[in-house]
């Protein structure tokens, strides 16, 4: 087998390792984060579950960070509360990113790993089978229950050679996605194998299955191997490691080859992780903002590259330089070795150890700006600024381009000396709450944190106008945008309510409530990006009866399934075309047709045609269809759990 097939039915509840076949496999670990974090703990809590039954779950606050308002200090009483009442460990705030600090203090090779956040894959730099689900998925796993997917396919990328100094596993992630586009993952876990790989950190790794989310991929995994042991060891944990690797004579669905020796600095254009173009083929464009950080890029060793290419320079007067440690952890060692003290000498702001402008959470930049960021989104006014041009590069283009103005090919630049990984790193986990040390914790609710909307049985008709018409790689960021002034209200679905679609339409929430709801159409791969459930429980609050689409992002369809909204595709690509916004659609005998088989057909009424759309489902899919989504399901029986 190869190591995605070991790890899954190492895990393997139900089903077969089949491509296209339903299978559930046993979640050991679960992490959640602030944004997401409140509507997953209020669903685990409507399942009225004492304790978790995971090995380990962890509440992070690391998103909603930023404090204007009672609001996002609300949520953080809420979630530290609610988790250590049921037995999950809490990550303050300032303790850093998610998926770094989990990474670093908590993956298990061979282990697997859900959390209510799109970037979960990171883990898998360790060996890990780690993958991003909406809140209702992981509470629940955290009540015991396994996931529930499609058994995908596996690519493997092979590496040969090494990279070449002052190129970045950045860029090895960036060229896949240049290969692959921002929908090439679907329905696949992308394993890496290789020579090349024993020559990759592990931060190195999980840069690279961080943004393996940009390519709609189920999860990407490398082996675990003694450079795997070599990190366990550092941060104190060498008793949680064990080898793993594929078969020698391993199958793969796909072979996709790199020779990191051949990569040059890659960087995505606006406005999208896929637009990938050489540094040196974009040019020397003016920069105007430089952010470096994100849970992509702001591990120690990507630190101390920027570090030792800051020592003695100045940022130029026309650059805006923000750095952001990954973790409380890098950033007490960049303090302790000196490497700090660089990075602010040079005229770089550090903000906190937080997700901070990745999410829009601050450092919008100016009107027309050119912004070079470490991140893993550079989606359409995702920076907070519409006109801006956000380039996704490696920490090391990054650097040097903050310090010359412009976009900086660093491979054009002086080698940097060798970074190597600690020994040692320095551990200190007193930011991370333990339920064994609370008792009788009783959980704190604020005035913003509303109920999640009410599921109902799907009805045998329904009817509606087209809302909207939208285009193909909608994101989630436009179906519920993510921004310093939304983020505040994650707990609170009805004002939510209010700019969904916003981007695309700022009257398309007025439409839907006057109308009492209806249809959305859209092209290909709609809801690409974040896990966010509130993509799909602010449409369920608005009426919305069915997503009518040509194709779906993976975490997208499943969090309207569990939300009981049908994510119908369109059997005939023509028929997308001819709908438009206003037509009158209407689904007669709507449970039956669902009942028995996978296709739907729907009738424009306005037009006076029938089209047909497919919905492909299992049994158990059907059935929290039918019941109104996976919280009505399990209350009414149908789950037979």
């Amino acid at each position: 087998m190869n190591l995605a097939e070991k790890l899954i039915s190492s895990h393997l509840v139900s089903g077969k390792m089949k491509a296209g076949e339903e299978i559930a496999i046993k979640i050991d670990q679960t992490l959640t984060q602030d944004s997401t974090g409140t509507m997953a703990y209020l669903q685990f809590e409507s399942m009225g579950i004492d304790k978790v039954k995971t090995y380990k779950s962890v509440a992070y606050i690391d998103h909603n960070t930023l404090q204007t308002g009672f609001e996002n200090a609300d949520d953080h009483a809420y979630i530290q509360s609610v988790a250590l009442k049921h037995g999950i460990s809490v990550s303050k705030p300032g303790n850093g990113i998610c998926h770094q600090v989990h990474l670093e203090r908590f993956g298990i090779p061979g282990m697997t790993l859900l959390g209510s956040d799109s970037h979960t894959p990171t883990c898998g730099g360790l060996g890990m089978l780690a993958i991003g689900a909406g809140g209702l998925d992981v509470a629940v796993a955290m009540g015991g229950g396994p996931l529930h997917l499609t058994m995908p396919k596996v690519v493997k990328v092979e590496l040969t050679g090494a990279l070449r100094k002052n190129v970045s596993a950045k860029d090895v992630i960036l060229e896949v996605l240049r290969r692959l586009t921002v929908k090439g993952g679907v329905g696949k876990i992308i394993e890496y194998g290789g020579e090349g790989v024993k020559t990759l950190s592990v931060p190195e790794r999980a840069t690279i299955a961080n943004m393996g989310a940009e390519l709609g991929a189920t999860t990407s995994v490398f082996p675990s191997d003694s450079v795997t042991k070599a990190f366990l060891k550092a941060q104190g944990r060498e008793d949680v490691y064990r080898p793993l690797k594929a078969d020698g004579r391993a199958k793969y669905a796909e072979i996709v080859e790199i020779d990191l020796s051949a990569l040059t600095p890659l960087a995505a254009c606006p406005h999208s992780p896929d637009a990938v173009k050489k540094v040196s083929e974009i040019g020397r464009i003016a920069v105007d903002q430089v952010c470096i950080g994100s849970c992509t890029n702001s591990s120690y060793l990507d630190m101390m590259k920027v570090a030792a290419i800051l020592k003695g320079k100045t940022v130029n007067p026309g650059v805006s330089l923000t750095i952001s440690p990954g973790s409380r952890q890098v950033l007490s060692m960049l303090a302790s070795n000196g490497a700090l003290a660089d990075i602010v000498n040079a005229g770089a702001r550090v903000l906190e150890c937080a997700c901070g402008p990745c999410i829009g959470m601050g450092q919008s930049p100016k009107n027309n700006a050119v912004s070079l960021r470490t991140f893993n989104r550079n989606f359409y006014a995702r920076s907070g600024t519409a006109t801006a041009g956000v380039y996704l590069v490696s920490p090391e283009t990054a650097a040097y381009s903050a310090i010359n103005g412009y976009l900086t090919d660093p491979t054009e630049c002086e080698p940097l000396p060798e970074i190597r990984m600690p020994q040692k790193f320095a551990v200190n986990d007193n930011l991370i709450l333990r339920p064994e040390d609370f008792s009788d914790v009783q959980v704190v609710r604020g005035p913003n944190i509303k109920p999640f909307p009410e599921h109902h049985a799907l009805a045998d008709t329904l009817s509606g106008e087209t809302l909207i018409v939208l285009e193909d790689h909608i994101t989630t960021d436009h179906i519920m945008p993510s921004n310093s002034k939304l983020l505040p209200y994650r707990s609170n679905i009805p004002y939510l309510s209010d700019y969904c679609l916003n981007p695309s339409d700022p009257t398309f929430a007025a439409r839907a409530k006057e109308k009492g709801g209806g249809f959305i159409v859209a092209g290909a791969n709609y809801g690409q990006g974040s896990s966010r459930e509130h993509a799909a429980l602010v449409p369920l609050y608005l009426g919305i009866k069915a997503v009518i689409a040509q194709s779906f992002a993976r975490i997208h369809r499943d969090n309207l399934i569990n939300n009981g909204i049908l994510p119908l595709e369109f059997s005939d690509a023509a028929d997308y075309s001819k709908i438009e916004q206003g037509d009158v659609l209407v689904i007669e005998n709507a449970r039956a047709q669902i009942a028995k088989g996978s296709t739907v057909t729907v009738k424009n009424e306005t037009k006076g045609y029938r089209f047909k759309t497919t919905l492909k489902l299992s049994p158990r899919l059907k059935n929290i269809i039918l019941a109104g989504g996976v919280l009505a399901a399990i209350a009414s029986g149908a789950l037979g759990e």
